[in-house]
């Protein structure tokens, strides 16, 4: 009877939720969309993590990936408070978690997906137009003057120059690098590659990326959580800081090209 009563009158356990579904990037886009960064999930991060009763927070993770400075502050975010708190944090992977979107995955103490989840993509992309052939046909002259002999970078309206182009792959490597060192440290023991192949920007489904050790396992949010502190929990499921109203009405040039890039972005990966 006391064991029933305790049961009967004890506050259940609660899991944070946070989604964090779209492209990692600094900016805001047209109509409302909001891009992953920083800037609008640090409030909500925070809330999450003071609940009362927590006993777990959630990453549903659904990115095709994008800045990695914002991916790397987004998961530094996430870490300092689960090892404040001392809350394990778990990622759930959708759709796909890819380049950015794997980085935020490691964030979680645990990665679990889909066997038609998207997981990996570890490498960095950069991609551009030239119109160098366009401005001579039609008769305009490119004037450009800088101060510093390496200011400018890949021109797109010149030809691309060999040193232009050895200075973007430098950073490019450079930045591989930090995403490299953070999925080994975040994931350890657990990959179970080459290296060669486990960082060479391919993108693995669900069953194929446990195996590789970039994910941990199978498994939904809701069930899960349920298995592991009862049917009697509780889900915060917390959004992102909204832009006012009057920002999102009429789209911007701005805003026009961050939808394109978001699209392409979800398109490289069929979705």
């Amino acid at each position: 009877m006391a064991d029933f009563l305790s049961r009967a009158f004890s506050l259940p356990p609660v899991v944070a939720v946070l989604p964090l579904a779209g492209v990692i990037a600094p900016r805001a886009a047209m109509l409302g969309r909001q891009p992953l960064s920083v800037e609008t999930l640090g409030p909500t991060i925070s809330r999450a993590f003071r609940l009362r009763r927590l006993a777990g927070v959630a990453l549903v993770v659904n990115s095709p990936g994008g800045s990695a400075a914002q991916s790397a502050l987004i998961a530094a975010r996430i870490r300092q408070h689960a090892e404040e708190r001392k809350v394990p944090v778990t990622a759930f992977v959708e759709d796909v978690a890819a380049s950015g979107g794997y980085w935020l995955a490691c964030a979680a103490d645990e990665i679990l997906c889909l066997e038609t989840s998207l997981l990996g993509s570890i490498g960095v992309i950069s991609a551009g137009f030239g119109f160098a052939g366009l401005m001579e046909r039609i008769g305009v002259e490119r004037r450009l003057y800088t101060a510093g002999e390496k200011k400018s970078l890949l021109d797109p309206f010149r030809p691309a120059r060999e040193e232009d182009v050895a200075r973007l792959r430098a950073i490019q490597e450079a930045l591989h690098g930090v995403f490299k060192a953070w999925v080994r440290d975040r994931r350890g023991q657990r990959l179970k590659a080459e290296e060669s192949e486990l960082f060479s920007g391919e993108i693995w489904v669900g069953e194929r990326a446990v195996a590789l050790g970039l994910a941990d396992g199978f498994g939904e949010l809701r069930a899960t959580m349920r298995a592991r502190h009862g049917e009697r929990v509780r889900f915060a499921v917390f959004g992102r800081v909204r832009r006012p109203w009057w920002s999102r009405l009429l789209p911007t040039p701005e805003g026009l090209i961050a939808a394109v890039e978001e699209r392409a972005a979800w398109a490289r990966f069929g979705l």
